[in-house]
């Protein structure tokens, strides 16, 4: 296993000796973190289809009510992430952090049933959801840099995406099975949603490795180390790198003109007038785009840098904003729309922590991963809140050429300032091939 900070005090978990990884391969962590994620998501998935109908439609909830929960729900993430990413750097607590996260999101589910139509019960089960994806995620990301080639970390993140999409395809499919078998009763969803949770936090226990004895460092990784930058602060020493602060400040302006997936299906289900029943459906379709394309885009990264997928990924966004104002034929929109949503979500998400992950210094990739994730939901609260402010007062279709616009000037500015090149040892970005490593 390729490990840059092993050997120091408050390292990482290190990976054991005992197996050597055919080249080419994704780690075996990695694959543990995929699955982990896959049954969460499974379980999240399954509330996020039902919940935008179970709002708007069964509790007659306004859009900019809704708004302001979908903000929430993603705002709140930023309360917690910068704290979990500081507290898992702190002594290697990936696991231990990581693994908290997940049973706050498990136990969010059982709010949901208490919750009731209490609008206000309803958003702190969805703050809790979040809290617990705010708490798991840069460690998990943590986790996936520590224990990947820095030249693979395109197709490391991808494959875990891809594994966590599956149960993002799985989730809705699902949950409209349950709808259909118990007459859309969503308190069903809720409580097998629970379940599955709970199943996803006994796999991270038990497949997720913990904190090792540290082991000696090899020249590579002695290299790797030199590449990052050395600061001796907090979670705030990722600032020192200019390159760091650039990607940051991108994450921040793009995430701020992102709309949520949960308002481009309803003006999909307004345009379409699909019966609710079909609802689900459209983030399984998207999910599907994104599980296709999750490790292509990763190895595509790898190869041509992270900056131009990551870009192009912001381009898909901005063509389907432009597709839902179209007076295009139904079947072309909505294909075109899920394809390019899955398209987004494939070239971005995990491409951004490939990106990311080079500039963070030894010890503190958490606590660098979580700054620029806290900047995106921050942005993307802003973007939620605003976007449902401007559908209430002036129409959805209003709403949406603006945040078009604000895309399309995010993206410019993001062409222009986000880094070129990885710090990966070599210089440029190599190939994908790279030597037998050691894997735990």
């Amino acid at each position: 296993m390729y490990l840059a900070t092993t050997g120091r005090r408050g390292a990482p978990p290190a990976p054991s000796r005992g197996r050597r990884r055919v080249p080419g391969t994704v780690p075996g962590t990695v694959l543990s973190l995929g699955a982990v994620s896959l049954v969460t998501d499974i379980s999240s998935e399954m509330v996020t289809a039902v919940l935008p109908l179970y709002l708007v439609v069964g509790l007659g909830l306004s859009p900019l009510q809704f708004g302001l929960l979908d903000g929430l729900s993603t705002g709140a993430t930023a309360l917690v992430r910068i704290l979990g990413g500081a507290t898992a750097d702190r002594g290697g607590r990936h696991k231990q952090v990581g693994g908290l996260g997940y049973a706050l999101s498990a136990c969010s589910r059982l709010g949901l049933l208490l919750a009731g139509g209490s609008a206000g019960g309803i958003a702190a089960a969805l703050a809790a959801d979040r809290l617990g994806k705010g708490v798991r995620t840069a460690p998990r990301d943590a986790l996936i840099t520590l224990h990947s080639p820095p030249d693979e970390l395109g197709r490391a993140f991808g494959t875990h995406r891809a594994m966590d999409t599956t149960g993002a395809l799985l989730g809705p499919l699902a949950a409209f099975a349950l709808l259909w078998a118990t007459a859309e009763a969503y308190e069903a969803v809720f409580a097998v949603s629970f379940c599955v949770g709970v199943f996803g936090v006994l796999l991270w226990v038990l497949l997720v490795p913990g904190r090792r004895d540290t082991a000696a460092r090899r020249p590579r990784e002695a290299q790797a180390a030199e590449a990052a930058p050395r600061a001796r602060g907090g979670v705030f020493a990722a600032l020192r790198s200019p390159a760091y602060r650039r990607i940051l400040l991108c994450a921040g302006l793009l995430g701020a003109a992102t709309v949520g997936d949960a308002f481009l299906y309803l003006l999909l289900q307004r345009r379409l007038e699909l019966d609710a029943t079909w609802f689900p459906f459209l983030p399984l379709a998207a999910a599907g785009v994104y599980l296709l394309l999750a490790v292509p885009a990763g190895r595509l990264a790898d190869r041509v840098g992270r900056r131009r997928p990551f870009l192009y990924g912001h381009g898909a966004l901005l063509l389907a904003y432009g597709l839902l104002l179209a007076p295009v034929p139904d079947v072309l929109l909505v294909g075109g729309v899920l394809v390019l949503i899955g398209t987004f979500y494939a070239a971005t998400d995990g491409v951004l922590m490939a990106l990311t992950g080079p500039f963070l210094t030894e010890g503190r990739q958490a606590g660098g991963l979580a700054l620029v994730q806290t900047a995106q939901a921050l942005a993307r609260l802003g973007a939620a809140v605003a976007f449902g402010a401007v559908w209430t007062a002036s129409g959805p279709e209003a709403a949406l050429v603006a945040a078009l616009l604000a895309l399309a000037a995010a993206l410019c500015c993001a062409a222009r300032v986000l880094p070129a090149a990885s710090p990966v040892p070599g210089g440029a970005l190599p190939s994908a091939s790279s030597t037998a490593l050691r894997e735990d």
